[in-house]
């Protein structure tokens, strides 16, 4: 249990800059300035809301600094739960800088060296529109409790999301990663979007577990890099809230010359796709009545799941194409070696003797459209020749759909 005690630092904290204390509840706001990052934390242990825009931050804004001694900073005011040596730092303030540039550092994550030395909450709106950080980003453990914005960022170097838990809306949407992304181990409890983002170097977004909404519309890499996405989990996949990001893996993969990973990655997409046709993204808002409706319409789809996506798998499985058409040969085989067929032969054979030989050879004269002529069913027998008819069918569209999916799969680039 996370036993949560004041901390009061008073004796081993004290500083002359006491501006900004909770008792004032002033906000600490300013525009066009060049503001240290001593100041804005010294603000932070205040309680007081940060609203800046378009300044420059120099320095290191780094959270660990509020717990060293020799900084000076009064910490009586901080809301800090501690479990031996790891501490939950809780900001009750809400941070918004807009347009603003980090010259250094910033760092709201325990140190590389002790990543469970401290975990910071954000427990109102943190926004850092349109800002540049020059220097790492890493929000690494940090948990945001209600709006996390980073539309518009340029991130110069790694920006650090690892094991971040967003359990209200993150936006990243026309953002710059320059450096890599890093969001592996990260929960999205709400809607994320990374519309129009770009990364340069690359990302990761291993164990990612998307419970919301995920837009990644536009998103693109610069560097023929491909994302690393092992294990990610999407909760709505049933609604094809994941096709957006399977499309940005696919052409990321492209560009990168991994064709293979790009032709999976565009099957996971088509199935995304077809299950945004069958439900749509607002099918969990609509009403027990609608529901059923929408079901219904649903069914039109029924050739595109069985054909498309089940038996072609759409152009990525030519295995399924040629394992179908083993079966079909083979079934049909059997009928025609049974009692329920009949045969003619053009030498003077008895029909009688049969076997699943015979049956099985004219099953494949049959299906691949050779037709020798010495064996033909029966002209009074009806069944026959309707099967005949119908494997004949399957074969000519099966051996069409095999080329077509071996041609597609091997022949990229």
């Amino acid at each position: 249990m996370l036993c949560r005690q004041r901390r009061t630092l008073s004796s081993c904290c004290k500083t002359k800059r006491t501006d900004f204390t909770r008792e004032s509840q002033m906000p600490f706001q300013s525009q066009n300035q060049r503001i240290s990052a001593g100041e804005i934390l010294q603000a932070i242990a205040g309680g007081a809301e940060i609203i800046l825009h378009r300044c420059t931050i120099t320095g290191r804004l780094d959270a660990n600094r509020l717990f060293i001694k020799n900084e000076g900073f009064d910490c009586s005011s901080l809301d800090v739960g501690v479990s031996g040596d790891k501490r939950t730092l809780t900001l009750g303030q809400k941070m918004t800088f807009d347009s603003c540039r980090f010259e250094d550092d910033v760092l709201f994550a325990p140190p590389w060296d002790n990543p469970d030395q401290l975990v910071v909450i954000f427990a109102e709106d943190a926004v850092f529109n349109s800002s540049v950080f020059c220097g790492q980003a890493r929000f690494s453990k940090t948990i945001f409790r209600s709006l996390a914005s980073f539309n518009g960022c340029r991130f110069e170097r790694i920006a650090a999301f690892r094991s971040a838990n967003f359990r209200a809306q993150a936006k990243f949407q026309t953002v710059a990663f320059k450096g890599y992304g890093l969001f592996n181990d990260a929960v999205f409890g709400s809607d994320a979007g990374f519309t129009n983002s770009c990364f340069s170097k690359g990302g990761n977004f291993t164990n990612v577990r998307f419970e919301g909404r995920a837009d990644f519309a536009g998103v693109y890499s610069e560097s023929k890099s491909v994302p690393v996405y092992e294990s990610v989990r999407f909760a709505r996949r049933l609604y094809g809230d994941d096709e957006t990001f399977w499309r940005f893996i696919k052409q990321a993969s492209q560009e990168a010359g991994y064709y293979q990973l790009a032709g999976e990655s565009f099957y996971n997409e088509r199935c995304a796709h077809f299950w945004r046709k069958f439900r749509g993204p607002n099918y969990d808002k609509l009403t027990p009545r609608q529901k059923i409706s929408s079901t219904l319409k649903g069914i039109r789809l029924l050739p595109e799941l069985i054909f498309g996506r089940w038996l072609f798998g759409y152009g990525e499985r030519p295995v399924r194409v040629l394992v179908a058409s083993v079966l079909i040969i083979f079934v049909c085989g059997l009928f025609y070696c049974s009692p329920y067929a009949e045969l003619s032969y053009r030498t003077d054979l008895a029909t009688t003797s049969r076997s699943f030989m015979d049956g099985l050879y004219f099953s494949t004269i049959t299906f691949t459209t050779l037709g020798f002529g010495d064996m033909y069913p029966a002209y009074d027998h009806l069944l026959t020749r309707c099967i005949a008819m119908a494997e004949a069918v399957s074969g000519a569209c099966l051996m069409a759909l095999f080329v077509v999916a071996l041609s597609k799969r091997y022949s990229r680039g």
